[in-house]
């Protein structure tokens, strides 16, 4: 399971075997702090967009960076874990900036996925990935499903 938690050297390498046999590389990124249906749902629809499904995981210093100081709530190796766990995740690499264009332009995916709250033309390395020959796709949300909506109802349960 940890196998599926790797770096950007060791992805270069085993993304580079994956595409020698001509499988189709999904990439993904996000968060996923406090995985609920809607990141299963999400993830299992990113995977079945082809062969392999890449996930770049914001550290906790970049998700500090882009929902406060009070996030994440789960620390970063505990969220690899978790993503290792589901069937459709494939590797997982904890990137540090706020945005993940540089580990795109590292995967080179042939599919780019998205939730369907972003429109196309602010999904960062879209123009990457089409300019490649690839494809970005944008999956529908489970409605209501969102760590921030958890949080909140938790704080007005338990105070």
């Amino acid at each position: 399971m940890f196998s599926k938690i790797i770096d950007r050297n060791e992805a270069a390498k085993k993304i580079e075997s994956v595409r020698e046999v001509h499988k189709q590389i999904v990439f993904t990124n996000g968060c996923f702090d406090i995985l609920h249906a809607g990141h299963v749902r999400y993830l299992t629809a990113a995977r079945k967009e082809g062969d392999v499904l890449v996930v770049g995981l914001n550290s906790d210093q970049s998700v500090r960076k882009i929902k406060g100081d009070k996030r994440p709530v789960i620390p970063q190796d505990e969220r690899s874990e978790i993503l290792a766990g589901l069937w459709c995740v494939d590797y997982i690499i904890v990137f540090n900036e706020p945005d993940p264009l540089n580990l795109i332009e590292l995967v080179r995916p042939d599919v780019l996925v998205k939730g369907d709250d972003w429109p196309e033309d602010k999904i960062i390395g879209a123009d990457f990935v089409k300019e490649k020959g690839g494809r970005v796709v944008r999956v529908p949300l489970l409605p209501g499903a969102s760590t921030s909506q958890i949080i909140e109802r938790i704080i007005e349960v338990y105070g």
